[in-house]
């Protein structure tokens, strides 16, 4: 039995001494191992760095540098990939055209681990561009950060395709001759990307604007995308605008307002006298400059002036404007004021006219009606012909 359990073991060692494809199994055993242990271990690895970097950022008082160790965490899962495949390769001892596929592979994760950090890093780094805003906008800025990432990418692609060996400039120049067929069929797209180029640059609007683009669409901007921007419509609705369509078309943009303006006729009745206007007139005009709410001249201009007279009623004009933009405060305000005329008017002892329509009835002076005489019959001859008693 003991000289069976020798000729087995020997057996084993035989089969954990052969080569499998000039590489012995004892060796593929382990660097398999190694591998799979270092992929089970990345997130650990990678925590334990993460934990250790987060540990040196909390003694600095700037806030960029806990924003960078939390974008780079995800790429970091990636080295002990790349030391996992580093050292199964080592342990292999692989020569020639394997040796040359593992390293390949080896840089490749390492490409990989470089770019995506540097693709996640600028987020945290646009928020150094913020204090820039008021001279290059918000969007641009968000754009600059979308082009940046863009670039990352392709550096990541080109740079994997020349670990791999694959000449960069054939593909680039395929990649144009492609480009070219594709923009003769996406000239719609250009149009938009340049129309949102133009709408940054010549600061039409920002994102939080309330703008009106007539027959189009009217509410607040969320985002001014490459192609389209999205505007929120007041009943919750989103619309996605061509750029195009937003740089050919004349927007209102309401955010711009210095002052919003109150336009009302109001209309009393026809029996008011003239001095109960100027009263009515005095007292509104009185209301108006003497309110903090409202914007006086020469900064404005405000009139109150008795202007026409209507078919049913004298209509008084009031023209000015509130110092608030703010559409809530606005209707406040001009709540306030509407209370306020009534009062003046029906202080004034008239009231607000409405339509109406009087009509006159003129009848002519008789001492009694009219009797109705129907006309003679007359002969064939022409003569007249006398009435017959029962005709």
């Amino acid at each position: 039995m003991e000289a069976q359990l020798k000729a087995f073991w020997d057996q084993v060692v035989a089969v954990w001494q052969m080569d499998v494809l000039d590489v012995p199994v004892d060796r593929v055993v382990a660097a398999a191992l190694l591998f799979v242990v270092f992929v089970l271990l990345r997130k650990v690895i990678a925590h334990f760095i993460v934990g250790s970097l987060k540990r040196l950022t909390k003694r600095t008082r700037t806030d960029i540098d806990d924003l960078v160790v939390e974008a780079l965490e995800q790429p970091l899962t990636f080295l002990p990939i790349a030391l996992g495949v580093f050292l199964a390769a080592q342990t292999l001892g692989l020569e020639g055209p394997a040796a040359s596929a593992a390293t390949r592979i080896d840089q490749t994760l390492i490409a990989l681990t470089i770019f995506w950090g540097l693709f996640r890093l600028v987020d945290p780094f646009a928020h150094l561009l913020r204090p820039l805003a008021r001279v290059f906008t918000l969007t641009l800025i968000q754009w600059i950060r979308k082009a940046l990432k863009g670039f990352f990418v392709f550096m990541g692609a080109v740079a994997i395709l020349t670990i791999w060996g694959i000449p960069v400039m054939p593909v680039l120049a395929s990649l144009s001759l492609l480009s070219v067929a594709v923009a003769l069929g996406a000239q719609d797209f250009f149009k938009n990307l340049i129309g949102g180029a133009l709408i940054i640059a010549e600061r039409r609007f920002k994102q939080g604007d309330w703008i009106l683009v007539d027959g189009v669409v009217e509410g607040t901007v969320e985002r001014i995308d490459f192609r389209s921007t999205a505007v929120r419509r007041f009943d919750k609705a989103l619309v996605n605008v061509p750029n195009a369509t937003l740089s050919d078309s004349a927007v209102v943009n309401f955010s711009e307002m210095t002052h919003r303006r109150i336009y009302w006729k109001i209309g009393v009745e026809y029996k008011t006298t003239l001095a109960q206007l100027k009263e009515i007139r005095d007292g509104i005009e009185r209301y108006v400059m003497e309110n903090e709410d409202f914007a006086h001249p020469p900064e404005v201009a405000t009139f109150v002036r008795i202007d026409a007279f209507n078919a049913s009623s004298i209509d008084i004009m009031l023209y000015c404007f509130t110092r608030t933009t703010v559409w809530g405060e606005w209707l406040e305000i001009k709540e306030r004021l509407a209370c306020a005329i009534k009062d003046i008017v029906e202080g004034a002892g008239t009231g607000f006219a409405f339509p109406s329509r009087t009509v006159y009835l003129e009848y002519a002076a008789a001492d009694g009606p009219e009797t109705f005489e129907p006309p003679a019959a007359k002969e064939p001859d022409g003569t007249a012909k006398e009435a017959v008693a029962g005709e």
